[in-house]
């Protein structure tokens, strides 16, 4: 598969197959994801992999925002907590920031993270989806974080029981300006 074919197949999934994600195939998706470029190689984004009770406690009681993304965990067999290492993007080393965006470079940092994890669960057949509507506290104190931790993402994950077509894209004049 080819990067752009794994760029323009790869799709959001909501329903997944009961079956498992073997352990050495997640080790293999989040090894190619840590491939994924970050602030000054900070590699900040941690992944945990979370199953069976803790998962539906996750679902039942952490998604009261948008009560579809915990249909959404219900349904995937593993769901993937992803969490950035905080106080890292964004700074130099005595401590003040590197640009006016202060720390903000961490969310941007998680969202490629997540992106290249998606996109090498994709390669292996595997589904996903990422998720942002959450009660952050409340699924936090459920993994109990270190408080050097925060949780930015969920992705649900798992073999895709559907097949959604892409929707429809802007046109590369809409996305592309030049200037001199």
């Amino acid at each position: 598969m080819t990067a752009t074919e794994c760029i323009k197949g790869r799709r959001s999934i909501r329903r997944f197959k009961p079956d498992k994600i073997e352990p050495e195939v997640l080790a293999q998706i989040v090894e190619t994801a840590s491939y994924a470029p970050s602030w000054k190689n900070t590699q900040i984004a941690r992944y945990i992999a979370v199953e069976g009770e803790l998962k539906d406690q996750i679902a039942a009681q952490g998604t009261d925002l948008f009560p579809n993304n915990g249909r959404i965990i219900e349904n995937s067999p593993m769901l993937i907590a992803v969490t950035v290492i905080k106080n890292r993007c964004g700074y130099e080393r005595d401590g003040s920031f590197t640009t006016p965006r202060k720390d903000t470079w961490q969310m941007y940092d998680a969202g490629i993270a997540s992106q290249t994890f998606c996109l090498a669960a994709y390669e292996k057949g595997i589904g996903s989806v990422i998720l942002g509507i959450f009660d952050q506290e409340k699924i936090e104190s459920l993994l109990q974080l270190p408080e050097d931790r925060e949780l930015v993402a969920l992705i649900p994950i798992g073999y895709p029981d559907e097949a959604p077509v892409a929707p429809k894209r802007k046109s590369v004049e809409d996305l592309l300006s030049f200037q001199s």
